[in-house]
């Protein structure tokens, strides 16, 4: 992808993960009441309204707010210069990697918007299986997670240029 393109393409993923993120997020909270859980699919799947005021399962839940806001500021400022900065080494033709890019952008930003407005981040998609449960998300953590997986694997499996054949100094 040339160009300005690719620019294109990260800013419709990423505002599409947005807006996904936060009109599914705006949904639960007036369709539900907090902690109100509603199966779909029995033994397995259920939305699940919770609030998270940690990071991902419930990491520095019970930190003060000010600690919170403080930490998780420097952590998005960094994940975005981290993310700007992979963005924009990436070959302009590999697309993989810039889409894996515009969706954690995209989930980074949700949750950011979250923290910034309520001071947590709202979560609703709840897996288990009988008693044991996958901590609750949504659709900024599934994008960041899917994001992150497909980086990794890109990266893990990306073709290096080969450098020629080395001339014989004998």
């Amino acid at each position: 992808m040339k160009g300005g393109a690719r620019y294109i393409v990260l800013t419709l993923i990423s505002l599409g993960t947005i807006v996904l993120d936060q009109v599914s997020k705006a949904h639960i909270m007036q369709t539900m009441r907090l902690h109100e859980s509603i199966p779909v699919i029995e033994n397995f799947f259920s939305l699940t309204y919770i609030r998270n005021p940690g990071a991902a399962f419930g990491i520095l839940a019970s930190g003060s707010n000010g600690f919170r806001m403080l930490f998780f500021g420097f952590t998005s400022l960094f994940a975005l210069v981290l993310l700007g900065t992979i963005f924009f080494r990436l070959h302009q033709d590999d697309l993989v990697g810039q889409l894996s890019i515009a969706g954690i952008l995209g989930g980074a930003v949700g949750n950011l918007l979250d923290r910034l407005r309520y001071g947590e981040v709202i979560d609703f998609l709840d897996f288990y299986v009988d008693i044991y449960h996958w901590p609750a998300f949504n659709v900024a953590d599934a994008a960041i997670s899917v994001g992150v997986c497909f980086l990794i694997v890109h990266f893990a499996f990306e073709k290096k240029e080969e450098a020629g054949p080395i001339a014989d100094q004998s």
